[in-house]
């Protein structure tokens, strides 16, 4: 199964390499997105709360502009019938899955260098409880829009849609996350903040179960 996963994420990454659709609508939002942020800015300082709902913001719709397509191209070139036939649905899952994965930590940890380099109080004091948010706040968003993408993915509407199911879904990652990196840039310690990174373990934990118990009725609707 597992090898398998590995052939299809090694599809979409051929694919994505002979398209670069994803890559150059991810690259051109995320530099669009910091420059107006920079703009809108100036010479003000701005807090370190709103600065950690901004970093995250940006990840959001970043994601919201890519890994949306991680079913599409099956629906647009009429594989999706073959690729029933060849592979069980939990192995779609987890190649797609992955892809999402190495695609959303690829934006993120570039989102992360855009804000150390241009925000000047983006400064970490506890850079294990950041990376502990940063991976888990990640992984949940890939795994949740993996599971909205193969919803949305037989519609008209696709990219209306994926950004009206995502958001009420991804909020509660979102404001943990939010409150996760200012606790690190505050340098909060980890039982300060063992209530925040439960919550998004559960949701993680919530959502990767959920997605391989509803993706064999998705996938086969």
């Amino acid at each position: 199964m597992f090898s398998k996963a590995i052939a299809l994420l090694y599809k979409d990454y051929q694919s994505e390499l002979r398209t670069r659709y994803a890559v150059n609508s991810l690259l051109m939002f995320i530099i669009v997105a910091v420059s107006v942020i920079l703009f809108s800015i100036g010479n003000q300082k701005i807090s370190a709360g709103l600065t950690s709902g901004l970093y995250w913001v940006t990840i959001f719709f970043a994601s919201m502009s890519g890994l949306s397509r991680v079913f599409v191209s099956e629906e647009d070139k009429g594989t999706s019938m073959t690729l029933q036939l060849i592979a069980s649905p939990g192995t779609v899952l987890t190649g797609k899955l992955l892809f999402n994965i190495v695609l959303v930590f690829s934006i993120s940890f570039f989102i992360t260098l855009l804000f150390f380099v241009f925000f000047g109080n983006f400064v970490l004091l506890n850079y294990g409880l950041f990376i502990t948010t940063f991976v888990l706040s990640n992984l949940g968003l890939a795994v949740t829009s993996t599971l909205i993408a193969a919803i949305i993915a037989k519609t008209s509407s696709r990219g209306s849609l994926y950004s009206v199911l995502s958001f009420p879904i991804i909020l509660p990652l979102l404001i943990e996350s939010v409150q996760l990196t200012l606790n690190s840039i505050n340098g909060a310690s980890f039982g300060d903040s063992q209530a925040e990174i439960i919550i998004i373990f559960c949701y993680d934990v919530v959502m990767f179960t959920a997605s391989y118990m509803l993706f064999d009725l998705i996938w086969k609707e």
